[in-house]
């Protein structure tokens, strides 16, 4: 079994599990794994839309090399590691 290991540091995100897990009578774990398998567009029957899934597979390969280039520049700060929120 993979471990993946989450910080808290955004206390909404863990109130947010917290009541998840509460509200599922569940273990944190099973209840961020239920929340991170909705965002990815994994959720299960009965439980409401997808918030990913295929919503943006129009966009996919209509961008020109500059709008390319000018997306990955905005987004490259996000590649950056914040070495303090892992210590």
């Amino acid at each position: 079994m993979t471990q993946l290991t989450i910080r808290f540091r955004d206390v909404e995100l863990e109130r947010r599990v917290r009541e998840e897990a509460q509200h599922r009578d569940t273990s944190l774990n099973k209840a961020a794994l239920a929340l991170i398998r909705k965002g990815a567009g994994m959720s299960g029957p009965g439980e409401g839309p997808p918030t990913i899934g295929k919503a943006l597979d129009r966009f996919f390969g209509s961008w020109s090399a500059e709008e390319e280039r000018t997306v990955l520049e905005a987004v490259a700060e996000l590649d950056r590691t914040d070495d303090p929120f892992w210590q």
